[in-house]
């Protein structure tokens, strides 16, 4: 179930970006900002993946460390 949930935001971001890309570039001017909020959000669930991997990481490294001294 997890595996799912990971795969599917993996996926989704990408897709969102380009989505809003597309219809920044091919659509008229009074409805390219319908696609702004899209593009953002992919952007913010990137981010946010990288940020929590990026945290995580450090706490296993702490763990690691601190295991060490202890032994």
């Amino acid at each position: 179930m997890k595996f799912d949930k990971v795969c599917i935001f993996s996926l989704i971001a990408p897709l969102m970006i380009s989505f809003s890309s597309i219809g920044l570039v091919f659509k008229e001017d009074n409805k390219k900002i319908f696609y702004l909020p899209i593009g953002l959000m992919g952007i913010v669930i990137i981010t946010e993946k990288y940020f929590t991997r990026k945290l995580r990481r450090q706490n296993i490294l702490k763990k690691i460390r601190s295991y060490n001294k202890i032994k």
